[in-house]
Order: C-alpha cells, then structure tokens, then sequence
C-alpha cells in the first residue's frame, strides 16, 4: 500500500509506530522500584516481570473498555503487585513518583523507531498539505510528558495535533476517541472526508478496527514487518537522495 499525496490528514499511533522505549528506561525503572519500594525483597527480575504484567493487563483492559487507566494508577498496580498487596500505598507519594520518573525518562529518552522515522515525517510536511496528528493511547507515561518528549527528539516540529488517552480520558478503539481527532481536524480543514483521513498504528485492535469502525482509513506498520517509509509514495527516493 503506498499512501499519495491525496489525503487531508495523516493520524499516526505513537508508541512502537513512531518512537520505541529505550531500554536502559526500564531498566533503570525496575531497578528504582525493586531499591526504593521493595517491601517483601522480591528479585530485581520480578519487579520487571510485575511492569510488564501491569502493562499488559492495563492496555488490554483500556482497548476492552475504552477507557483509560492512568500512569498513577498503574504504578501503584506495580507497588501493590510486586509487595503481594501490602505495598503502604498510603505513604507513597504518588506526585512525587511521577516526577522522579520522569527524569528518568529523560535521562533515558524513548528514540525514534526507525532511523527514517524523522526523515518520512519531515518529506510528508514537505510534499504535501495534509496535517499530521498523534493519537495515541498512553500508559506510564503521560501526554503532559510526551509532549516534551517529541520536542526533545524533533519530532513534535511536524505534528500538527497531539491527542492522548490519559487527557481524554478514553483510549483507542473507542470511536469518541477518533471522532475527538475528527472534532479538532474540523478547526483547521472545512470540510472533511473521511475517506481522506487515514490512522497508521502497530496495533490491529485499538489502531486498524479503531479507524475502520468509524470510516476511517488505516495501515497497519511495524508489527506486520510492513515499515513507515515501505507505504509513503517516494519516500524511499527522497531518502535515498
């Protein structure tokens, strides 16, 4: 599928369809947790084990419900979790945690998930008159934060909106979510045509059913062994030039 120059709006997923974790992150997350709040001296390796069952559990349960569980919430999942439930979640003080992991995160920026990730943004803003959006459900990390992320890794220069499931308060593939992306691209394009709005994500449930439910267009990437530059028409000229 190679996407023209024909369309309104670009929308595009942000986690693992256009930035990836770095790993130190979690590593040095886990290894935060297992010193600081480890109150029945579990192994470092089962407080990894506990964030990433959190995770799982977390997105499965917002793509069910359409909701949004968010990163406060999750992280004391993982303090009660990984203490067996007696994790004194009553002393934790919870805007503190966020804080010290963001910088953390910052420490340890996510990266852009492919090296011509930036290069396919940046032709697309260049070539054509769509705008270009983020919708993106979130997890341990907030919209407020992914903001300042994509200013750090120079992504955020060719996004025209940026729309999380923690802010909302619903997440993909719940149809108000991509109808509050529609809602907003009606401030900036007259009129619209959902036959020209087109959602690229990695996840076949929140991303791919989440557009086709509401008449969108959609592309399925990097989980299909399918890449960003692979759909965008002469991408792989201008990157090659």
């Amino acid at each position: 599928m190679l996407l023209t120059q024909n369309y309104q709006h670009f929308s595009f997923d942000l986690w693992l369809t256009l930035i990836r974790s770095n790993p130190a992150f979690k590593e040095k997350r886990a290894a935060f947790f297992h010193q600081h709040f480890n109150y029945c001296n579990i192994p470092l390796d089962g407080v990894k084990h506990t964030f990433r069952q959190v995770d799982i559990m977390c997105n499965l349960i917002n793509e069910k419900t359409g909701k949004n569980i968010d990163a406060d919430e999750m992280y004391l999942m993982v303090l009660s979790i990984m203490n067996d439930g007696n994790a004194r979640i009553w002393t934790i003080d919870i805007e503190k945690l966020y804080t010290d992991m963001e910088a953390l995160l910052f420490e340890h920026l996510p990266v852009a998930y492919c090296d011509r990730t930036i290069a396919v943004l940046s032709h697309l803003k260049k070539t054509t008159t769509a705008t270009i959006g983020i919708l993106s459900n979130t997890g341990f990390i907030k919209g407020v934060t992914l903001r300042k992320v994509l200013n750090q890794i120079g992504i955020d220069e060719f996004i025209d909106y940026q729309l999380y499931s923690d802010e909302a308060g619903m997440s993909k593939p719940n149809p108000q979510f991509f109808k509050m992306m529609l809602d907003q691209l009606s401030t900036h394009h007259t009129q619209i045509d959902l036959t020209r709005v087109i959602h690229i994500g990695d996840n076949p449930v929140a991303d791919i059913a989440g557009a086709n439910a509401v008449g969108l267009q959609s592309c399925l990437i990097n989980s299909n062994n399918v890449y960003l530059p692979d759909i965008i028409n002469n991408a792989h000229h201008v990157l090659a030039t």
